[in-house]
């Protein structure tokens, strides 16, 4: 019998696996459709051949300057157990081969593959790189977050602007509050861990749902645990800014190669666009959701349809290029094979 049951429980992981697969794609195959619709490929080609090769090349330079400046704060995150970083070269094979696995592999699986290369090139284990990743990406999305409540609270979007049927003024009263209500949580949480583990097995009626998001709890408060010192703090706090302002300028770049006259809040707008559209399901290298959030938002500044969607995909393709070169470059300089990292990732 329970033979039996240890071979139905690898097959359901697989079905659900594939199911997850099948339905990023159809989320890709939509937006991209949707992205496209009505679009004659003549007049997106068009768009294409006015463009400036050394304004694309600059954005395309200054987008993968922000991995070299992530090394550097997840540095600070991920600590050796002797309470010292980890080194430059096993971090940077990392971050390139987490971010190549994020285009070319389903499911997102890159953040599991980076910390699944950090545990096997430095001396850190597979569950504290998690970590370190989970505290990362909640202080990216914070930052993000932060940028797009100011952009709309500087009314830098053009006047009358409607964002899902709501004016931009009120939307960004509401997206302010959600945010300070969410670090209020945050603070809660962190003052008062044990209280708000308590709190999740009480009020989640499903026990393995409730440890679970315990786990995930766990796993964050133990990335923080490296946040003790005030100055590290700050020193991530400040890496975090300068990586999406880097980021945010690539688009700004890239404006200028489509002639477009575009101010900064708009770069950084797009920017916020396409991190909320990737957290969606969708295909290896986010196929369709970063082309729909690009139109979607460049809409807003009233940039024609072919224009739109000329620019993601010339962004999109140009930058995807650089990160999974290098990439493949950190699997060949390390010790990893691909048919490790494949098994690893599913650990």
């Amino acid at each position: 019998m329970s033979q039996t049951t240890d071979q139905i429980k690898p097959v359901a992981a697989s079905g659900r696996r594939w199911v997850s697969i099948a339905l990023g794609v159809v989320v890709s195959v939509f937006l991209l459709w949707w992205a496209s619709r009505g679009l004659e490929l003549g007049t997106v080609v068009a768009q294409l051949r006015r463009l400036n090769p050394w304004a694309v090349l600059l954005a395309v330079l200054i987008a993968t300057l922000s991995f070299p400046l992530r090394l550097l704060r997840w540095r600070i995150l991920l600590r050796a157990p002797d309470g010292g970083p980890i080194g430059y070269g096993p971090a940077w094979h990392a971050i390139a081969l987490g971010f190549m696995s994020n285009n070319v592999l389903a499911l997102r699986a890159g953040e599991l593959v980076r910390c699944y290369a950090a545990s096997r090139l430095a001396p850190v284990k597979f569950s504290t790189a998690l970590a370190s990743v989970a505290v990362e990406r909640v202080f990216d999305s914070m930052t993000v977050v932060a940028s797009l409540i100011i952009i709309l609270l500087a009314g830098t979007l053009p006047e009358g602007t409607v964002v899902g049927g709501v004016p931009v003024d009120r939307l960004a009263g509401r997206v302010a509050l959600i945010a300070f209500a969410a670090l209020a949580a945050a603070a809660i949480v962190l003052w008062t861990p044990s209280t708000f583990r308590r709190v999740i097995r009480s009020v989640v009626p499903f026990p393995r749902i409730a440890e679970g998001l315990v786990h995930i709890l766990d796993g964050i408060l133990e990335g923080i645990g490296a946040l003790k010192s005030p100055r590290l703090l700050l020193a991530v706090i400040g890496w975090s800014a300068v990586i999406w302002l880097v980021n945010g300028v690539s688009f700004l770049i890239l404006f200028q190669a489509f002639g477009l006259s575009l101010s900064f809040s708009a770069a950084l707008l797009v920017q916020a666009a396409i991190v909320f559209s990737i957290a969606l399901p969708s295909s290896p290298g986010f196929v369709g959701v970063f082309e729909a959030a690009v139109v979607a938002s460049l809409g807003l500044y009233g940039v024609p349809q072919d224009q739109a969607f000329a620019y993601a995909i010339t962004y999109h393709v140009a930058t995807f290029l650089p990160i999974t070169l290098l990439g493949l470059y950190s699997l060949i300089r390390t010790p990893l094979h691909w048919s490790d990292i494949r098994t690893g990732r599913k650990a």
